[in-house]
């Protein structure tokens, strides 16, 4: 039902940002009626196409906005992020999680992704409507090591929702960093 309404209104505003660009007379041949639109004319309509467009994008973005609230309304929300340990040089390849034995993540890493984690980026992997309640949460990390060798490293946490968003961070690490290599925090 809210997709149909969105479609609809997106489809309306498509429609008259359409009949507003094809505003334009041509010429007919063999016409001496119809002349082509003066250059104020013309900046009048391109302002006004302007503002559709930016009507539909802020339209757009308030319907995103809307449809996050109903999907995850807050009360039930639980976002999980991903940190690298500060000056860990594990190469992250892979994270995967399961809440309640649930597979709710699966993200394999970019050098670009990997670049923006070591230099002290979050990255938002996970955001979903848990119950109130006590949570099993597994976290499998895959990657390689310095010397190239393969690292894999699954734990097994327990975190509790109450009836207010929550928000756990996971902070990973190599073993031969000294740091834990998967570490649960909320923030």
């Amino acid at each position: 039902m809210k997709n149909t309404a969105r479609l609809s209104v997106v489809i309306g505003l498509a429609l008259a940002f359409a009949a507003l660009t094809g505003l334009r007379a041509a010429p007919v041949p063999g016409d001496n009626k119809t002349a082509p639109f003066d250059q104020q004319q013309m900046r009048g309509l391109d302002e006004q196409v302007q503002e559709v467009k930016s009507d539909v994008l802020s339209i757009s973005q308030e319907l995103s906005r809307l449809e996050e609230k109903l999907l995850y309304p807050s009360g039930t929300q639980v976002a999980i992020f991903i940190a690298l340990a500060k000056g860990d040089q594990m190469r992250l390849d892979a994270v995967r999680l399961q809440i309640d034995g649930h597979l709710v993540a699966h993200h394999i890493y970019t050098a670009k992704e990997l670049e923006a984690l070591r230099k002290g980026g979050v990255q938002r992997i996970y955001v979903g409507n848990v119950a109130t309640g006590d949570h099993q949460l597994e976290v499998l990390v895959d990657g390689k090591l310095e010397g190239g060798a393969d690292f894999s490293r699954t734990e097994h946490f327990t975190f509790r929702k109450e009836v207010k968003p929550k928000l756990v961070g996971l902070t990973l690490a190599g073993p031969r960093s000294g740091n834990t290599p998967i570490a649960l925090g909320e923030w």
